[in-house]
């Protein structure tokens, strides 16, 4: 087609040597609306998705952390009391439990931080879990769309989008098929040196 014959602009009716970007932003726009429309709940899903995950290992990991610390805990006020006896036949003194127990309170309110600043990474972790995949460019529904706009008939209805993530014939897969997660007890994360356990 030569410059004589090019179209003039959709939008504002320009001729084509003027190469406006009216079409250009007109179809950013539009991408935008259909991509808000089709793929929001999408988006919504994997984050949903992300975020249950992401929560529930990281309540795990202070779990193990509290766990343990509470433990040792129970063994320094048994040593306490043991001590108190053994020396003095007494119970102990109302100021060393006090501390102990000002030491448990201080110990889990580190391991809750330690858990808590792990989100960034356990979040891109799990966010590297979602597969996206796209259809072949030779899949009938790619290369034949069954839009009504190509029958001159106007514009066609969108794609039907189904719960199960599929959007048209690009499929979204949140975990890997067999869905995996990592083991509750590891201590910092150098990379994503993460150790898989079955669940």
């Amino acid at each position: 087609m030569n410059n004589d014959t090019d179209p003039d602009c959709a939008i504002c009716s320009r001729p084509a040597a003027v190469n406006c970007e009216c079409e250009a932003n007109a179809l950013d726009r539009a991408i935008n609306q259909a991509e808000q429309k089709m793929m929001a709940s999408v988006f919504n899903d994997i984050r949903s998705w992300v975020r249950a995950h992401a929560q529930d290992y990281i309540l795990s990991f202070f779990s193990t952390l509290s766990t343990r610390r509470r433990h040792q805990h129970a063994q320094q006020i048994q040593a306490i009391n043991a001590h108190a006896y053994t020396h003095y036949r007494l119970h102990p003194h109302p100021n060393e439990l006090i501390a102990a127990d000002a030491e448990l309170k201080r110990g889990i309110d580190e391991d809750w931080k330690t858990a808590v600043q792990l989100y960034p990474e356990v979040l891109e972790y799990y966010y590297g879990l979602v597969d996206l995949s796209l259809p072949e460019d030779s899949e009938v529904g790619v290369r034949d769309p069954p839009l009504s706009a190509l029958a001159g008939d106007g514009l066609g209805k969108s794609r039907r989008r189904r719960s199960t993530g599929r959007v048209g014939t690009t499929t979204v897969e949140m975990g890997g098929g067999r869905r995996r997660r990592p083991e509750v007890a590891f201590a910092a994360m150098p990379g994503y040196g993460y150790v898989f356990t079955d669940v």
